[in-house]
């Protein structure tokens, strides 16, 4: 059934290096349902994750790392928008510029289509996407490529800490 997922306790830390592990006792730790589901199909990028729950992409909250110095700034946006690295730069003050993978691996603890927005190994600067907060419900990355959790807008910017912006191009 479409949207359902299967719900797996243990698989991230055999599979996923702890990753998915680790977000779930983040969401613990802040108080949130575990909600993670898990798509063997994949949920690597917006379009995978909105046709694996079921949901519009401007539902996926994806997390695009940045690189500030030897500092992560999270930016947590709408699946259906491109983040604009100039009102990122405003909305933290910090030149900031695109991290290659290792590095926001090495920083994070996650792999790029799984970073979380939670359960770093750091702690870093988080922005959201303030298109995200039209919406009841939005899914984000669980610390793999085929790990999603459902949450609401006001409760991603709870958990993650972090600071809602307007960060969209155009």
């Amino acid at each position: 059934m479409r949207g359902m997922g299967r719900q797996v306790k243990g698989w991230g830390r055999a599979m996923s290096g702890g990753s998915v592990e680790r977000v779930r006792a983040a969401l613990a730790a802040a108080g949130h349902p575990d909600t993670i589901r898990e798509f063997p199909e994949g949920t690597r990028s917006a379009a995978d994750a909105a046709a694996a729950v079921g949901c519009a992409v401007a539902q996926i909250a994806k997390s695009i790392v940045f690189r500030a110095g030897e500092r992560a700034v999270l930016v947590i946006t709408s699946g259906a928008n491109r983040v604009d690295m100039a009102k990122v730069a405003k909305a933290t003050g910090f030149h900031v510029k695109r991290a290659d993978g290792t590095w926001v691996r090495d920083i994070t603890g996650f792999a790029i289509g799984g970073v979380a927005p939670l359960g770093h190994l750091g702690r870093p600067v988080v922005l959201v996407d303030e298109d995200l907060l039209a919406f009841e419900t939005v899914w984000a990355a669980a610390g793999s490529p085929m790990h999603v959790f459902a949450t609401s807008p006001a409760e991603l910017l709870r958990i993650s800490g972090g600071t809602k912006a307007e960060v969209r191009e155009g």
